[in-house]
């Protein structure tokens, strides 16, 4: 299996489980926030289901200028979702044309003139596309269960679901 295939499948197991992580967003809680300094649960979870594709789309570039540009607030759920599901594909999509040869290629964040942060694209991905993505769906599930949400099973059983559990 190619370095990209490979990346394309965790990419897809982990955009399933965060799927079912994002529906559980309640549309009349998206102002919440469980302190003065976070992000809202609506911005937080849009940040979740946008991060793929946005990192990928600067993977597919070789200098990435950053601006500091907020996420926005949506409106619903359902936003939420097709922002999400929007993401997966155009992820899959610039994946592809990386290819393995890509990974290896050099990457730069910018901010105007100041150099950030370089890395390898493979690097990028890894650290930002998956890592920090996942960091982040791990925090939107503590904001949802501050606020009572039942919370889908993740890597393994949570307090509300147990997949692994006889079925009746």
């Amino acid at each position: 299996m190619s370095r990209i295939a490979a990346i394309v499948q965790e990419l897809e197991n982990e955009a399933t489980t965060t799927r079912r992580v994002l529906e559980r967003v309640p549309s009349d809680k998206l102002a919440w926030k469980p302190h003065a300094k976070s992000m809202s649960l609506g911005e937080l979870a849009l940040h979740v289901a946008m991060s793929p594709g946005v990192i990928c789309g600067w993977a597919s570039q070789d200098v990435t200028q950053l601006t500091g540009e907020k996420t926005p607030t949506p409106k619903s759920t359902d936003e939420i979702l097709a922002a999400h599901d929007q993401s997966i594909k155009t992820s899959k999509d610039l994946l592809g044309k990386i290819g393995d040869a890509g990974l290896d290629k050099m990457w730069s964040a910018k901010a105007g003139d100041n150099t950030l942060m370089s890395m390898p694209k493979g690097s990028l991905v890894r650290a930002i596309v998956m890592n920090h993505w996942i960091h982040h769906r791990g925090q939107l599930s503590v904001y949802l269960r501050l606020l009572d949400v039942p919370l889908p099973s993740i890597y393994g059983p949570s307090a509300d679901e147990n997949p692994f559990a006889a079925r009746k």
